[in-house]
């Protein structure tokens, strides 16, 4: 293997420590917060049943994004879907013609749209970015790290458009070098300039998306205004804290 192989080997493995721990670390911190208030935000479901369906909702059609701005919605649905079919296009790098998820992969709809999910991901990116630089409330709560995370995922979608349209990689030795990191058999590196670029941006986004405001995607599911059951009239709310003070006060009295 050349020196170029182990070095990428070696970040890929540790992007992919860094993620998975990073998130996981997040999670357990946002499960241990407490929640000492009934506080969804009305209207509210009633049920746990209507909790869920908020919750898929807002993960499939960004409702309350909607419904606070119109322009800011499209070009965040724009992104997330196009981020959407990339991964899926991108599975092909990682799943072997023998696994239960070839057929998903290999879809012929995937495979067509999926390869041009990369100018809907730019045209979603820089409209998200006008937004910060041009709308004055915006842009005085936005911070350096704001404005980097979406160049940072511009420049990865610019990368990746590059090597489809601009200079042709080696796609067949690439996933090899995928394959191999999964299946501990390491291979070669394709050293095109332009892979390396986007490789390496995926690399950063992957140390920093832990520590970063994209978290916003697991943290969905543990915020109490979307999880919460409006039903405090029938029900008294408390935190598992709480109740453990409740319980401790009843038997010292």
């Amino acid at each position: 293997m050349t020196a170029l192989s182990i070095l990428y080997v070696v970040l890929f493995y540790a992007a992919i420590a860094v993620l998975i721990g990073g998130i996981t670390n997040k999670v357990l911190q946002y499960k241990r917060v407490p929640a000492p208030l009934k506080i969804p935000v009305t209207p509210a479901p009633m049920t746990k049943g209507g909790v869920a369906w908020r919750l898929t909702m807002e993960i499939v059609l960004f409702n309350s994004l909607f419904r606070s701005s119109k322009w800011t919605w499209i070009f965040g649905w724009i992104f997330h879907v196009a981020l959407l079919l990339a991964f899926f296009r991108h599975l092909r790098y990682v799943v072997s013609p023998d696994s239960f998820l070839w057929p998903i992969v290999s879809l012929q709809v995937v495979q067509s749209f999926g390869k041009y999910a990369g100018f809907a991901m730019v045209v979603g990116l820089i409209g998200l970015l006008g937004r910060r630089i041009f709308v004055d409330r915006v842009r005085y709560i936005s911070s350096p790290s704001d404005y980097l995370m979406l160049l940072l995922i511009i420049g990865i979608a610019v990368s990746g458009l590059m090597m489809n349209y601009v200079v042709r990689t080696d796609i067949v030795q690439l996933k090899a070098f995928i394959m191999g990191l999964f299946l501990f058999d390491w291979q070669n590196l394709p050293s095109d300039f332009i892979l390396l670029v986007h490789l390496t941006l995926v690399l950063i986004l992957s140390f920093v998306f832990p520590i970063s405001k994209l978290l916003h995607a697991p943290g969905l599911f543990f915020a109490p205004t979307r999880n919460q059951v409006d039903n405090p009239r029938e029900v008294r709310h408390l935190s598992p804290w709480g109740a453990e003070l409740e319980a401790k006060d009843g038997r010292n009295a």
